[in-house]
């Protein structure tokens, strides 16, 4: 039986008509958890800081609070000796006050006692019973951190999108901050199906391989913010296929599928997104990869991406990568991750389609991995693709070009 596509796109009008669905069924949406466990997340809101940092004046090293007039003129030759009255620890605090001719010994971020202004290190200071001989001259506010000199309250600190490296997850502590709104990560199901396919842990039959897609697509999905799951393998039947995507959909709002999507002979996915939904790509203008089929179902997304390994992991990353990507709140352009460098062999295209090619990225040499589509080795060894337009027949050796780097 011969292969129709009744819905094939363009590349750009099928990039058009996925975010379109991904905008018009998949909205952002937040969840609040804790600072604690927020690593790796995105912020869903601006943060404005709740109180001063420090919150109140503090030093900045070990030594001991002074007047700052005390100290002037002091030297190793002549020193000014003061009385010793109290010692803070980080912490601690004290009811007696820094007055003329007193000092009081204290610790690093411990708080300013009133009346001090100044910290003369302990390295600048010999103490000797309840007295000390500071051996230099300090500024007033020397080696003291001011209440709010970090963040005052009320102000900017965190952007809505930002990642919460353990830098901003400490500025978040610093505030008292519990819980925080974040992005929740878009629910996405993987499923691997054709009769071929064997999990990983049973034997292999003749004629049989081990499943690639599923975990490799799920992986692919987490690294765009996604909460991914492989939900498991259904074969080339139709009363099976309607079941597990039936079933799948209870519980995610995306189901990627990898094989089963041209239109030959037992391959039934259109046909049940047909009776379940709607179809609204069946086959893209391009190579590898032409046998994707895109619809929805009551809401859910549902991505047939074809089932050699090498062409669906170059959907996944054409098509689906960037707008799951801002679906889980991560703002980064993906035009702009590529990189240029001179083709090493000559590549020949199929006029009329859009070409992704697989290169390897040495330096400024882009080298062309030139193997079919189920050839899962030169997955490991390549870094992205080059685009060679539909109109292009022939992509010269020596030829300047920029890669698209995988995600």
């Amino acid at each position: 039986m011969g292969t129709e596509f009744l819905k094939i796109k363009e590349c750009d009008e099928a990039i058009d008509i996925i975010q379109n669905l991904f905008n018009e069924y998949l909205k952002p949406q937040s969840e609040e958890i804790p600072v604690t466990e927020a690593y790796g997340r995105i912020l869903f809101e601006d943060v404005y800081s709740r109180m001063d940092f420090p919150p109140f004046d503090k030093a900045l090293k070990d030594g001991f609070a002074i007047i700052a007039e005390d100290s002037f003129g002091a030297s190793e030759e002549s020193p000014n000796t003061l009385d010793v009255i109290d010692f803070l620890e980080a912490g601690s605090t004290t009811d007696k006050k820094v007055e003329k001719g007193k000092c009081i010994e204290i610790s690093t971020g411990a708080a300013m006692p009133e009346g001090s202004e100044s910290v003369v290190m302990v390295e600048y200071a010999e103490k000797f019973d309840d007295k000390v001989n500071l051996l230099t001259t300090a500024t007033p506010g020397q080696d003291v951190a001011k209440k709010g000199s970090d963040i005052e309250e009320g102000n900017l600190i965190l952007k809505k999108g930002d990642f919460l490296n353990p830098g901003k997850i400490g500025v978040l502590l610093s505030q008292g901050f519990e819980t925080i709104e974040v992005y929740k990560k878009p629910s996405v199901g993987v499923v691997s199906s054709g009769n071929e396919i064997t999990l990983q842990g049973h034997d292999l039959p003749y004629g049989k391989i081990y499943d690639v897609n599923g975990g490799m697509i799920k992986n692919d999905a987490i690294s765009c913010g996604a909460d991914a799951h492989f939900l498991g393998v259904m074969k080339d039947d139709y009363d099976e296929v309607k079941e597990k995507i039936t079933k799948s959909l209870e519980e995610i709002d995306i189901l990627l599928c990898s094989g089963g999507t041209s239109a030959g002979l037992g391959d039934v996915l259109k046909h049940v997104l047909d009776e379940l939904g709607e179809v609204y790509i069946h086959g893209i203008s391009v190579q590898p990869g032409k046998p994707t089929i895109v619809g929805v179902i009551e809401g859910k997304i549902i991505i047939g991406l074809p089932g050699n390994p090498v062409s669906a992991l170059m959907i996944f990353n054409a098509f689906v990568a960037e707008p799951l990507t801002k679906l889980a709140g991560i703002e980064k352009d993906f035009e702009l991750k590529t990189v240029k460098g001179v083709m090493t062999r000559r590549i020949h295209s199929p006029v009329g389609r859009m070409q992704y090619q697989l290169v390897k990225v040495d330096g400024e040499n882009v080298n062309p991995i030139f193997k079919d589509s189920g050839a899962i080795f030169s997955l490991s060894s390549a870094d992205g693709y080059v685009k060679v337009p539909k109109s292009v027949e022939l992509l010269d050796e020596g030829e300047q070009v920029e890669v698209y780097l995988f995600n």
